[in-house]
C-alpha cells in the first residue's frame, strides 16, 4: 500500500499537538506529582499522562495508525509519552531522508514493566514458580484453630494470607497468624499477611436466636436406604467451626468403649441412639442410623447401665428474616434484635419484619422514594417513610419463593447522599494491631483522597508510614470517580495497591456497569504502575459448593490481567486454590497482563494433572 507523505505529516502533527497537551495539563500538577514517595515520582507523572490522554478523542488517530501497522496506543497505559514518541518517530522515518536522532524522555516500554514487577514484589511479595499474578485466600475462623488448613493452603498456591478484621478479634488474629509463620517455616515459602479495615460498613444488625438444638442427619439413597451414617462427635468443649461435635462430661466420656450404643429421645420424643465407633484423646466418634435433633440438656445414657448424662449448652441457631416481593420491613434506630413477620391464627400479618442496623448515621441521610439492596443486591427494596427513628421498607425484588435476610449482612445504598467517610473508632483500633503484625493493611470503603490522607496521618502516628503496605478497596461509585485522585493520595505511602471489590462495586455502580468500571480501574492502575487485585466471587462456587460454573473458569483467566486474585472462604477452599494455581500456570504463555501472547498451538488434555483434593 503506498502511503501519502501528505497525510503521515498530518498524523505527526496530531501526535505533536497531543503530546504537548499532555505536558501543559502535566504541568498543572506539579506539586502533587511532587509529594509522592520517590518510588512513585514517574508512575505519578505516567497516571497523569493517562488521564489526560483520556480526555482527547484518538479515535480516529488510533484508526489510521493501525492500518498502517502501527502501534495503536490501544495498551500504552504503563508508558503513554514513549509510545506517543515511538509513533511520531517511525512515521517521521517513513518520510525524512535524514536519519532521526530518537531519544525517549520518559518511562520506556521495558522499564515500565520492570516499575511494577517491583511495586508488586514490595507489596505482595515474590511470585510463585510458573505464574506471574500472586493469590491471595481469606482465612476463614476455622485457620486459628486449624494449623493443617493453612499449612495446606500455602502449600497449594497460596502467597497473601487475607485477615477480615470485620470477623473474629485479636486473639483469632494472632492464633491465624502464627500459623502462617509455622507453614511458613515449614514449607520453606514467602507468604505476605494481609489484614482488612472494616471501615463504615452499613450492615443489618441481630436478630433473635433461635433453639440451642442440632440436626443429625444421614445420607441415603433414592430408596431411602442409608449409605453412609450421621457422624456425630462427642467432645468435652466444643469448637466453632465445627458442627458434628456435641459437648458432654469429660468423665462420663471416659466411661464408653467401643461398640457401646448411647440411647436418648430427640426433640421431637423420637427414640434414636448413638454408636460408638471410634475413642481418641478427648473425643468420642459415634454413629447415628436415623435422623435425630439434639438439644441443649438431652439425656444420653449407656444403653443397659445407669449412666447419664446431659448435653452441654449449643450454640443457638441463626434466625432469618424471610421476605417476599410485596412484604414491607422495618429498619429501626434502636439496637434489639429483629423478628420475622409475626402472624396471627388465621395467617394474617399482626406486625412487619424489623431489624436494626448497625450505622446509626444512616437515618440522617435516608430519603423516600431511594433504593435500598441488601445482602449483596439479593433483596431490593424502596423506601416508603423515613424518619429519625425508623425506615419503613417495600420489597420490589427476591427470589420467587422469598429471600432470607440473615444478620451481618451488607446494605447498600446507592441513590442516597451518605457522608460517611474515613477511619472508624474500630479501624483505628485494629490499625494498632496490624501494624505490628501484618505486611498491608487494606482500606475498606475509601471514598476520597481525604479518607487515603486519614490513613496516612494515623500510619505516621503510628510510625507505620512507608512501612506498612496499603491496598485501596475501590467498592464504592465515589471511589470509581476519584480514583486518580485517590491513587495520587495514595502514592505517598510506598508500596500500594488496589482491590477492585466488584462486590459492592457492582451493586453501587449497577451490574450492566461492572464490566466498563472494572476495565477502567485495571487501566488507571496500569498506568500507575499500582498492582491491582482482582477480588470477589472468583472461583466462589467451586469453594463453596466443590464443583465450578464455566462462567467462574473464564473470570478467573480475565484475571490474568491483574497481579493478585483474591480468593473467598469455603468448605472447599483448598480446592479453589489448586485449580487457580492450575488456571493461571497454564495460561500465562497466552497473556502477559494485557498483552495477548500466542505460543505454539497445543491439542486438549484430555486428563487433568491437577489435584483437586478439599
Amino acid at each position: 500500500m503506498k502511503v501519502r507523505p501528505d497525510k503521515i505529516n498530518l498524523l505527526i502533527e496530531e501526535i505533536e499537538r497531543i503530546l504537548d497537551e499532555i505536558s501543559e495539563i502535566e504541568s498543572t500538577y506539579a506539586d502533587s506529582i511532587h509529594q509522592v514517595h520517590p518510588s512513585f515520582q514517574q508512575s505519578a507523572r505516567n497516571l497523569i499522562h493517562y488521564r489526560a490522554l483520556r480526555t482527547i478523542d484518538i479515535t480516529s488517530l488510533q484508526k489510521n495508525l493501525g492500518d498502517l501497522g502501527l502501534s495503536r496506543i490501544a495498551r500504552a497505559e504503563p508508558h503513554i509519552m514513549a509510545s506517543l514518541q515511538n509513533c511520531r518517530y517511525i512515521l517521521k522515518a517513513l518520510v525524512d531522508d535524514e536519519p532521526l536522532d530518537h531519544k525517549p524522555r520518559n518511562i520506556s516500554i521495558r522499564k515500565a514493566q520492570k516499575i511494577l514487577r517491583t511495586h508488586t514484589k514490595d507489596l505482595l511479595g515474590y511470585r510463585s514458580k510458573g505464574r506471574r499474578v500472586r493469590i491471595m485466600v481469606t482465612l476463614p475462623s476455622e485457620a486459628a484453630y486449624n494449623y493443617e488448613l493453612v499449612h495446606d493452603l500455602m502449600e497449594s498456591g497460596m502467597n497473601t494470607a487475607r485477615i477480615n478484621c470485620a470477623h473474629d478479634g485479636p486473639a483469632e488474629w494472632k492464633k491465624m497468624i502464627d500459623h502462617v509463620i509455622k507453614a511458613k517455616e515449614k514449607l520453606k515459602k514467602n507468604c505476605r499477611i494481609s489484614m482488612d479495615l472494616s471501615g463504615p460498613k452499613i450492615r443489618t444488625g441481630a436478630i433473635e436466636q433461635g433453639p440451642q438444638v442440632r440436626r443429625f442427619r444421614p445420607l441415603r439413597n433414592e430408596f431411602g436406604q442409608v449409605i453412609q451414617p450421621a457422624m456425630v462427635l462427642l467432645v468435652p468443649e466444643l469448637l466453632e467451626y465445627n458442627n458434628n461435635e456435641l459437648p458432654v462430661e469429660q468423665s462420663w466420656m471416659e466411661q464408653l468403649k467401643i461398640g457401646d450404643k448411647v440411647i436418648f429421645t430427640d426433640t421431637r420424643s423420637k427414640q434414636r441412639s448413638l454408636t460408638v465407633k471410634a475413642i481418641e484423646k478427648g473425643k468420642v466418634l459415634t454413629t447415628c442410623l436415623d435422623t435425630s435433633y439434639i438439644k441443649t440438656g438431652t439425656i444420653l445414657t449407656i444403653d443397659g447401665s445407669q449412666n447419664s448424662c446431659e448435653v452441654k449448652e449449643l450454640p443457638s441457631l441463626e434466625q432469618a428474616i424471610l421476605l417476599k416481593m410485596g412484604d414491607h420491613l422495618r429498619i429501626i434506630k434502636e439496637q434489639i434484635p429483629g423478628r420475622p413477620i409475626q402472624y396471627d391464627d388465621e395467617g394474617m400479618a399482626l406486625e412487619e419484619a424489623f431489624i436494626s442496623c448497625t450505622s446509626p448515621e444512616i437515618f440522617d441521610f435516608v430519603e423516600v422514594g431511594e433504593k435500598i439492596l441488601f445482602d449483596d443486591g439479593k433483596i431490593t427494596g424502596v423506601v416508603k417513610k423515613a424518619n429519625q427513628r425508623e425506615i419503613l421498607v417495600e420489597i420490589i425484588h427476591t427470589k420467587m419463593t422469598g429471600s432470607s435476610l440473615k444478620a451481618d449482612k451488607g446494605i447498600n445504598l446507592p441513590e442516597t447522599n451518605l457522608k460517611m467517610r474515613g477511619l472508624t473508632e474500630k479501624d483505628r483500633e485494629d490499625l494498632r494491631f496490624i501494624v505490628q503484625h501484618a505486611d498491608v493493611v487494606n482500606f475498606s470503603f475509601v471514598n476520597s483522597p481525604q479518607d487515603v490522607q486519614e490513613l496516612l496521618l494515623e500510619l505516621e502516628k503510628l510510625d507505620a508510614l512507608n512501612k506498612l503496605g496499603i491496598i485501596l478497596k475501590i467498592e464504592t461509585q465515589s471511589a470509581y470517580n476519584n480514583l486518580t485522585d485517590i491513587l495520587l493520595e495514595g502514592m505517598k505511602n510506598y508500596p500500594l495497591g488496589v482491590m477492585i471489590a466488584r462486590g459492592d462495586l457492582a451493586i453501587e455502580s449497577g451490574w450492566e456497569n461492572m464490566a466498563r468500571i472494572q476495565q477502567e480501574i485495571l487501566s488507571l492502575c496500569n498506568a500507575a504502575h499500582v498492582p491491582d487485585v482482582w477480588a470477589t466471587q472468583v472461583l466462589e462456587t467451586l469453594a463453596k459448593k466443590g464443583i465450578p460454573s464455566r462462567s467462574e473458569i473464564t473470570d478467573a483467566a480475565t484475571a490474568l490481567n491483574a497481579e493478585c486474585v483474591m480468593l473467598n472462604k469455603g468448605p472447599y477452599i483448598r480446592k479453589a486454590v489448586n485449580l487457580l494455581d492450575y488456571i493461571l500456570k497454564s495460561l500465562s504463555e497466552y497473556r502477559d497482563k494485557h498483552v495477548k501472547m500466542t505460543p505454539v498451538m497445543e491439542k486438549a488434555n484430555i486428563v487433568s494433572s491437577i489435584d483437586l483434593k478439599t
